[in-house]
This record gives structure tokens, C-alpha cells and sequence, in this order.
């Protein structure tokens, strides 16, 4: 059994699934043109707001704020899932795992200390 034949038994699997994947989502995305309604009417054109009517113009920019809050949040939301795979393999990790977890901290420290010493937090406009 030579290399070749490792590399296509181990990642033959794989690239099966990616291609039948992608003629799902293909398939799906057929699908779903032939069977919506072809109508296309002012309301339906309309910028959706929550179920309410638009007010004023759609087209106006957000403060850059808002995303670098939303950003910011996602990085910490991700940064702090890595604590759970961390909790579970403590034990077997040991002392290592422990000087590791206060380090990650520590740099999620800096960075918010760093995001609040760039205002990003304050929603007021400016």
C-alpha cells in the first residue's frame, strides 16, 4: 500500500462531502428561483426594519463605532469559548494548562483595557 493510496483513502471521504456540499447548496439555490414569486412590487422593494415602516433615508452611514463595538464583542465571545475545551482538559494538562489559561487572560486583559482606553465602548456620538 503505497503512499497514494493512504492519501486517497484517508481524503477521499473529505472531498466527497465537500462535493456533494456544494450540489445541495446548488440544488437549493435552483430550486428555491424557480419556485419564489417573480412579482416585483414597491412594498416588497422596500428596506425591511423590523416589521415597521422605514424612516427617513436607508441609505444614511452608521457611525464607525457601532461595528468596531460589535467586532470587539465577537472577539471576546470567541477568545472566551477557548475556556471551555481548557476546563476539560485541565486535569490531565496539569500546572501547564493553569500558566497558559492566566497568560490568554492576561493578553484578553490588555486588549480590553486597550478598547476602553480607545473609548470604543461609549455610544454616544462624537
Amino acid at each position: 500500500m503505497g503512499p497514494e493510496n493512504l492519501l486517497r483513502d484517508r481524503y477521499l471521504p473529505v472531498l466527497i462531502v465537500i462535493v456533494i456540499s456544494i450540489i445541495i447548496g446548488l440544488v437549493m439555490f435552483l430550486i428555491s428561483g424557480f419556485l419564489r414569486t417573480k412579482r416585483h412590487y414597491t412594498l416588497k422593494l422596500t428596506p425591511y426594519e423590523c416589521g415597521i415602516s422605514s424612516t427617513g433615508y436607508t441609505g444614511d452611514r452608521f457611525n464607525v463605532k457601532f461595528y468596531i463595538v460589535a467586532i470587539a464583542f465577537v472577539i471576546f465571545d470567541v477568545e472566551t469559548v477557548f475556556l471551555y475545551p481548557w476546563a476539560i482538559v485541565y486535569k490531565k494538562i496539569g500546572f501547564f494548562a493553569l500558566l497558559e489559561m492566566y497568560l490568554f487572560i492576561f493578553i484578553l486583559l490588555i486588549g480590553y483595557i486597550y478598547a476602553i482606553g480607545k473609548n470604543i465602548f461609549n455610544w454616544r456620538r462624537d
